[in-house]
């Protein structure tokens, strides 16, 4: 009877993470119309994000739970379609001259996540398939991800693909997930209060001269606006989609998207303080719900990377502002928590249970006389 226990165990703490995954994205779908009661506000982008998150982390537990290594898979060749779609036609630009100017600015984060997620996914689905071969194929597929990311001229994107394969082989020598978790939890801290300290102006004057050099300055100068904002409304904020008009310097910049480039100071000052709350709780839930997935560690902490790896482009850019890239991060998330596929046995070899093999297709198990059938 140990194998049902372990399963109803399973069943009770996964119903418990998406009990709090509806609470939080709920939290965030309401607080977005909160904050925009009353104002000139557009909360129709905040809400476009939480049914993407939503309804492609449905889809991605379905389909992981039936056919694991062909989702990971297609969806890592779908997400790097979708980058090189992305790609914009010049590199990062500096004050925005024109046009072409502002859809690299908005882009170029898109595309090194989609490279992320990409590279994740392929990651992914090698730790889930069997097949030596087919290992080694996908893992090829991950570098090839990586590869790209030189090739469309994106530096974030190949350091953020390259870093998310180095992780995924190291997982293999870490056997508890909760350190490896934390760690990548702190790595996106230290990111957002990196953005906020350099927008405070708090760091020491030779390194914001620096990190101003690699951010540009007209970035900085979004990023203190929005941090002007968040100071004026600190609760509410000033209203979803009203940056653009508030803050002086994306006034003045020609063709400006009208958005901070920054995930965490963009809803500090269009949400408040709650909004930012219910950021980190959005990221939080997603690490709570690998450290409960049944999946095995490597996949857990590939994962865990790859959601990192967007976390901080989101933190330093616009990533978070494109469909594809919410979507494709929920998909890989719901494929690191789907539960293992019925031929897979009934436990988890993470939680270290051993179980009975599944019976081979096409034959009943017997059932052991004068014992009730589990």
């Amino acid at each position: 009877m140990a194998a049902p226990a372990v399963r109803s165990g399973a069943r009770e703490r996964g119903a418990l993470s998406d009990a709090a995954g509806v609470v939080i994205l709920g939290g965030c779908a309401v607080w977005s119309l909160v904050a925009a009661a009353g104002r000139e506000a557009r909360p129709e982008g905040v809400l476009l994000a939480v049914l993407a998150v939503a309804g492609s982390y449905a889809c991605g537990r379905i389909c992981g739970s039936l056919l694991p290594v062909a989702t990971a898979a297609a969806a890592a060749c779908g997400a790097l379609a979708l980058a090189v779609l992305l790609h914009p036609d010049h590199g990062l630009p500096g004050d925005l001259p024109g046009a072409a100017a502002s859809r690299s600015f908005g882009s170029t984060g898109a595309t090194a996540a989609l490279l992320a997620l990409a590279t994740g996914a392929a990651c992914c689905a090698a730790w889930a398939a069997r097949p030596r071969g087919l290992r080694v194929a996908l893992r090829l597929l991950a570098l090839l991800v990586a590869v790209t990311g030189l090739v469309l001229g994106s530096v974030a994107g190949f350091a953020a693909a390259l870093g998310v394969l180095l992780c995924s082989l190291a997982a293999a020598r870490l056997r508890r997930r909760a350190a490896g978790l934390a760690g990548f939890a702190l790595a996106a801290g230290l990111v957002a209060g990196g953005s906020w300290a350099v927008a405070e102006d708090a760091l020491p004057h030779g390194l914001t001269v620096s990190l101003e050099g690699q951010l540009t300055v007209n970035r900085v100068q979004l990023w203190r606006d929005a941090l002007d904002l968040a100071q004026e409304h600190p609760l509410r904020g000033a209203g979803p989609d009203r940056f653009g008009r508030l803050s002086p310097t994306a006034q003045q910049t020609p063709h400006s998207v009208g958005k901070p480039h920054s995930a965490p100071l963009q809803l500090a000052a269009e949400q408040g303080v709650v909004g930012v709350a219910l950021l980190g709780a959005a990221f939080g839930w997603m690490l709570y719900g690998l450290w409960r997935s049944p999946r095995e560690t490597p996949v857990v902490l590939t994962a865990a990377a790859t959601l990192t790896a967007v976390a901080a482009l989101a933190g330093v850019g616009n990533a978070l502002s494109f469909t594809a890239v919410t979507a494709g991060a929920g998909v890989l998330a719901g494929l690191a928590t789907a539960r293992r596929p019925p031929d897979d046995g009934g436990a988890t070899r993470a939680s270290g249970v051993a179980t009975a093999k599944a019976p081979a297709l096409g034959r009943w198990p017997r059932v052991p006389t004068g014992r009730p059938f589990p």
